[in-house]
């Protein structure tokens, strides 16, 4: 029992919700607190200066110019005299108003996993409705259900993998369908846990016969293992058996022995660990640092119908994601979206993921900061390696067009531009270099990637 609820305690006030007293609960007052850090305030004194420096800019298009008018000038007189001829108050009031939005009540499906968390926080932090927007976000049982929510137009925007995107636009596993990536979601965040009972098996080329679990076929999950045990010699379709377990049965499998393990988003990697079922044999990050698992996304086809609610959307999630990114904010945000309507999950356990500081079930506990985060930026060259690998494995045959496909589906012009709105600095570049496994992955040279293969499914 709560300290601030037992009626049986003489040294503390009777209080029937939060620590203050002014919330129903916890989580509540978490929500509250948090919000405070993000005041209205704050970003229209932001959204002004934006637009005072683009009217400067516009007047002085040489930064030479500008310097020796600002010096000789000063910055008082140089303020008054541009306000004199611009009507600098009018335009920044103007720069606060939004096109009007043309669908306010929006579904938006989620996943019960903590990858989505900036999608999930914006509901109880009210980041969607300070946008104008009514969303109801709707818990969902799977990945394919998502799909075809999306298809089926019963959800206007969703939490994706964020292969699923292009796989849908492509025609792959279901009729095509253009669809858009707005934000990625999170980067790391996943894990291969394994039974404990493969507690002395921890190289994978032991692993012959296992038989894993992913969440669905077009995610990075299943990507990853695949590169992981190949790489290990283990041909993935011959060697191991890969099923597709929805997130939230996969620790009743694992407890089970219908799976020796899986490559899962968290909060289950961590939830087995918890439940004393399983240990965490390798972080994804260790794998792929800064690899992106989900996304945010919609269809093109709504965003034609709906730009001034899709912008919105976006403002509001980039919003959320600038925030979960934020360390001293991660515990508060375990407490927020921990509960029923969200992860239905233990707080100790969301909190473990989203600090990284955690048990691993091998009797270390590990402090791993970044073992989850949330940067948003949708690089096309992620795209372009999840092409590879859905050519590598079958998923598409003959030649791809990589770039177009990127392009086209990683919304990441959308992405810069509405950053830079927010005043969040969104990094140069769109191709950008990883490296997978210690080898590094080229963007440019994508084909000759895909062929380089050893492993991989028979054309």
């Amino acid at each position: 029992m709560s300290r601030y609820s037992d009626p049986y305690d003489a040294d503390r006030p009777l209080r029937l919700g939060c620590a203050c007293g002014r919330h129903r609960s916890d989580a509540e007052h978490a929500a509250a607190e948090l919000r405070t850090r993000s005041e209205s305030a704050e970003f229209e004194a932001e959204s002004n200066a934006f637009v005072e420096a683009a009217l400067v800019k516009a007047l002085f298009p040489q930064d030479g110019l500008r310097r020796r008018f600002l010096k000789a000038v000063g910055r008082r007189t140089a303020m008054a005299a541009i306000g004199s001829v611009l009507p600098i108050a009018s335009l920044q009031a103007m720069a606060q108003e939004k096109g009007a939005i043309e669908k306010k009540d929006l579904k938006i499906g989620f996943i019960p996993i903590t990858c989505a968390t900036p999608l999930i926080m914006a509901h109880p932090l009210g980041f969607y409705q300070r946008q104008g927007l009514n969303v109801e976000v709707v818990k969902t049982a799977g990945w394919a259900l998502i799909r075809d929510k999306m298809l089926n137009k019963e959800y206007d925007a969703t939490h994706f993998l964020s292969p699923m995107p292009l796989a849908i636009s492509l025609g792959v596993g279901s009729n095509a369908t253009p669809m858009r990536v707005a934000t990625i979601q999170n980067t790391n965040g996943q894990a291969i846990t394994l039974h404990v009972k493969h507690k002395d098996k921890r190289d994978p080329k032991q692993w012959k016969g296992f038989k894993f679990a992913v969440p669905f076929e077009y995610s990075m999950h299943n990507f990853l293992l695949r590169y992981y045990v190949a790489e290990a010699g283990l041909n993935p379709d011959t060697d191991i058996q890969i099923r597709v377990v929805p997130p939230p049965e996969m620790v009743a499998n694992l407890r089970a022995g219908n799976i020796d393990g899986y490559l899962g988003p968290d909060p289950f990697n961590q939830r087995a660990v918890f439940e004393e079922v399983g240990f965490l044999h390798v972080l994804t990050k260790d794998l792929w640092d800064g690899h992106p698992c989900c996304a945010f996304g919609t269809s093109a086809e709504f965003i034609r119908q709906n730009p001034n609610t899709f912008a919105a959307l976006f403002r509001a999630v980039l919003t959320s994601a600038a925030m979960a990114r934020e360390a001293k904010n991660r515990e508060l945000i375990a407490k927020v979206i921990s509960p029923q309507a969200y992860l239905n999950q233990p707080e100790t356990v969301v909190a473990q993921v989203l600090t990284g500081r955690f048990a691993d079930g091998l009797g270390n506990v590990k402090t791993v900061p970044d073992r989850a985060d949330f940067d948003p930026i949708p690089w096309q060259s992620m795209a372009v390696w999840m092409l590879t690998q859905m050519q590598r494995w079958g998923y598409v045959k003959g030649d791809v067009n990589y770039k177009q496909i990127a392009e086209q589906v990683f919304l990441l012009t959308d992405a810069k531009k509405h950053m830079q709105a927010l005043d969040m600095k969104p990094p140069a570049g769109a191709y950008p270099k990883f490296t997978i496994m210690g080898r590094v992955f080229d963007p440019e040279k994508a084909a000759a990637y895909a062929d380089s293969f050893a492993i991989r499914r028979a054309a």
